[in-house]
């Protein structure tokens, strides 16, 4: 589930914090880059457990409709079908899912919190929709179920949720919503299903840490080939984030044959506009592209596969 764009931020944010903290080991932000990559994972199950636990609400809120002395015409429809329904009890009955929702001490999350999603989701539209119709196929299930979702990614408690639990929510939402969307299609499903989604070795280490490790080692080196193309700038005053952005782009040309130059270029220009100044979009492009041309006259890259040759 891990991108290369999500992988580059966490090695940005280690090297980041290896230039802050003298005291700080390369061994300790290289555990810690291992560590953001398991919260990752760790976050789209908190999104997953999230999902199921709003939905169990159903169950509670029939309950509470039935003992009702003057029923409404709406607690006499209602149902739990939302959470009583084959999709989420494939999840409810995972006992390897549950097992590791316990572990990661989700089970702690204060109720009332999500409850309060449940409560403003019952109110839209889709539901009620839902909850008249007499027989829902999986299809529509999963239509209801993402679009509980939608509400969720809306709602300010479920965002807080997120964000006291992983630091890194911000940085990892987009990816999270697309993994967590892919599995409400899947569903219903059996076993570690969950497990399919923790990132890879290729990704996490032949990419990863690769690009750590060698950013690191070879800091002076890099910064030998940068200095001569900072017209009107020292590199002292060259903004923190714009020199380690520039340096792992230095790295991934040269050592990574089959990412196209280009992909690198604008990865690394749009981490610029992200994470750095407001001209450093302009300055990062600008040393990058003069710096891939050096290296490309000086047959220093060397690009293999098709299509990737003359980038």
């Amino acid at each position: 589930m891990l991108s290369r764009r999500n992988v580059r931020v966490k090695v940005m944010q280690r090297l980041y914090s290896l230039a802050q903290d003298k005291d700080l080991t390369f061994d300790q932000a290289l555990k810690a880059f291992h560590g953001s990559i398991e919260d990752t994972f760790d976050l789209y199950l908190l999104n997953l457990y999230c999902i199921q636990k709003i939905c169990s609400f159903a169950t509670e809120d029939q309950k509470h409709r039935l003992t009702k002395h003057i029923k409404s015409d709406e607690d006499k429809v209602f149902t739990d079908k939302l959470y009583n329904n084959p999709l989420l009890k494939s999840l409810a009955s995972n006992k390897a899912l549950q097992d590791k929702y316990k572990k990661l001490g989700f089970f702690d999350i204060e109720e009332d919190v999500l409850r309060k999603v449940y409560k403003d989701f019952v109110k839209e539209e889709m539901h009620q929709k839902f909850i008249l119709s007499s027989d829902n196929s999986n299809e529509e299930i999963v239509e209801v179920l993402l679009e509980l979702y939608r509400v969720c990614r809306k709602n300010e408690v479920f965002n807080e949720v997120m964000d006291d639990r992983f630091a890194i929510w911000t940085d990892d939402k987009s990816l999270v919503i697309g993994t967590l969307k892919k599995t409400l299609k899947a569903l219903p499903t059996e076993g570690p299903f969950y497990m399919e989604h923790f990132p890879d070795d290729d990704t996490v280490y032949n990419f990863g840490e690769f690009l750590l490790k060698k950013v690191h080692s070879e800091e002076k080196e890099l910064e030998k080939m940068i200095t001569p193309v900072l017209e009107n700038w020292e590199s002292e005053r060259v903004a923190i984030v714009d020199m380690i952005l520039i340096k792992m782009a230095l790295i991934e040309l040269i050592n990574f044959k089959t990412i196209p130059c280009k992909v690198t270029l604008n990865e690394y220009v749009e981490l610029s506009k992200s994470y750095s100044t407001d001209k450093s979009k302009e300055f990062v492009n600008g040393v990058l592209d003069k710096l891939m041309k050096e290296l490309q006259d000086n047959n220093i890259i060397a690009k293999e596969g098709r299509g990737l040759v003359d980038e």
